[in-house]
């Protein structure tokens, strides 16, 4: 009798939770998956289905977006208002993407910017440290991974040394990022007056226990005024030239100028998330000094009402006239992915995609090839750098159009995690990334549509089987 009862109960569960799949997954795919899965595994299939596909999570920045909130500032704005043709969002192609950028993010396009690239840890920690060093009034950093190798430890002693002179210090971490290092780097800055807060981290209260929904954004801001943000995490692998047989290659950016105070606002919004503590708006920083980019900062996730970045991609796919560069450590796309990005190669577009050799993820490789023939077919140029493993993720459109950040091209990052990007419009520094990628692609080997169609039938089986969970991967 009492098997029965539970077995009654599970089912009518299962029923319901079958039902709130149907109202409320926007993918048909996803809502018949989740739908088969909760009734044909009674229990098991329901418990999967609040553990991993529902997302309960929103945050003010979406109240204040549905409010009608316009997070707009005139006075930086004022080519807005004019006729202008020397920008290059102006022109007919990129006029379009302006406006659709301008609809969904919240957020203005602001001039005035300096952007630097920095390339690996060997570049890119020394600057950050020496913003650490020499700040006065504020800094806050987030990071997805923050380990306590001597990479970690040096950043953690300069947030303990800066926090005990009197500096406001904010440390964010990803509740499961903090897992991949022991020690937790949370535990070396315990007894210190930096200000630690886990991002949703697994709980069987507040937010629950959630293996996607994660904080993949790396933001420091110094003083308000400097900022650091794209691919790297804090840790000795994105050191390039160690031994290290994990060591990747990345990319971050310094920045200066009024999309500054953006990457404040979206290091804030996560706090408040995190901590339940709000925040002001302050004024945004001045006009970098010989700052000439036109930059925006995008605030992506799953606490958004649009798909920001899924939108904003096709947006700057269909913007191209004559190349795009693609460089990005993890490529499992949707749909609408191949659909833009073949588009674009059959209007005439040179469409150059750059992957690497070697993943440190091989079941997303494996994914990543069973759609390879879709792109190949269409004249879409495809290459594998060599090892050690390429993190960085870069979209150049033109000579006049970069978008680079956290984001990778998969689902897991348009759609799971809290991503945070930067349009970037400045020829200077696309001139220096399309260098960067030019140099990178000839080094790299050409992938053929004969390597693919080549390959042994159990190699396509594996490869197509992964394929099959590419939304969870």
């Amino acid at each position: 009798m009492l098997y029965l009862t539970l077995s009654l109960v599970l089912s009518l569960a299962g029923l319901l939770s079958a039902g709130h799949a149907l109202l409320h997954k926007r993918d048909p795919r996803a809502a018949l998956g989740w739908i088969v899965m909760c009734l044909a595994l009674p229990g098991v299939g329901m418990g999967l289905y609040w553990l991993l596909g529902v997302n309960r999570i929103r945050t003010r920045a979406r109240d204040l977006q549905s409010q009608g909130s316009t997070w707009f500032e005139p006075s930086l704005c004022a080519w807005s208002r004019e006729s202008a043709e020397q920008y290059p969002f102006r022109a007919e192609n990129f006029a379009t993407l302006l406006h659709l950028s301008d609809a969904v993010t919240r957020r203005p396009l602001l001039q005035g910017n300096h952007i630097e690239p920095l390339h690996n840890g060997e570049q890119a920690y020394p600057a950050m440290l020496e913003a650490i060093a020499g700040a006065r009034q504020s800094i806050l950093l987030s990071t997805y991974i923050f380990e306590s190798n001597p990479t970690g430890r040096r950043f953690t002693d300069a947030l303990a040394e800066a926090a005990a002179r009197g500096v406001e210090v904010k440390v964010l971490i990803d509740g499961l990022g903090e897992r991949y290092s022991f020690p937790p780097a949370r535990r070396l800055l315990q007894g210190s007056r930096v200000r630690v807060a886990r991002f949703l981290p697994p709980s069987l209260s507040g937010h629950g226990i959630h293996l996607n929904l994660r904080n993949h954004r790396k933001l420091l801001v110094v003083d308000g005024v400097l900022g650091f943000s794209g691919g790297m995490n804090i840790g000795d692998r994105h050191l390039a030239e160690s031994s290290d047989p994990r060591r990747v290659v990345d990319i971050h950016f310094r920045v200066q100028g009024p999309v500054v105070g953006q990457m404040r606002e979206a290091f804030l919004e996560d706090w408040q998330l995190a901590t339940g503590e709000g925040f002001h708006q302050e004024k945004p920083p001045a006009v970098a000094a010989g700052g000439q980019a036109f930059c925006r900062g995008i605030s992506a996730g799953p606490n958004e009402d649009f798909e920001k970045l899924p939108w904003i991609l096709t947006g700057a796919l269909n913007c191209a006239r004559r190349r795009l560069r693609i460089m990005t450590p993890y490529f499992v796309p949707d749909r609408f992915l191949i659909a833009a990005i073949n588009a674009a190669a059959l209007r005439g577009v040179t469409v150059e995609i750059v992957l690497p050799a070697r993943n440190n993820l091989p079941y997303v490789a494996w994914a990543t090839r069973s759609y390879l023939w879709e792109l190949l077919l269409y004249n879409v140029r495809i290459f594998y750098q060599p090892p050690p493993f390429v993190h960085s993720k870069l979209l150049l459109v033109d000579d006049d159009y970069a978008l680079v950040g956290t984001a990778n091209l998969d689902p897991r990052s348009l759609r799971l995690n809290f991503e945070f990007c930067l349009e970037v419009y400045d020829r200077n520094c696309n001139r220096q990334l399309a260098a960067h990628f030019d140099t990178v692609r000839a080094a790299s080997r050409q992938v053929l549509l004969a390597d693919v169609d080549g390959r042994p039938l159990p190699v396509k089986l594996r490869d197509a089987f992964a394929k099959l969970f590419s939304p969870y991967l």
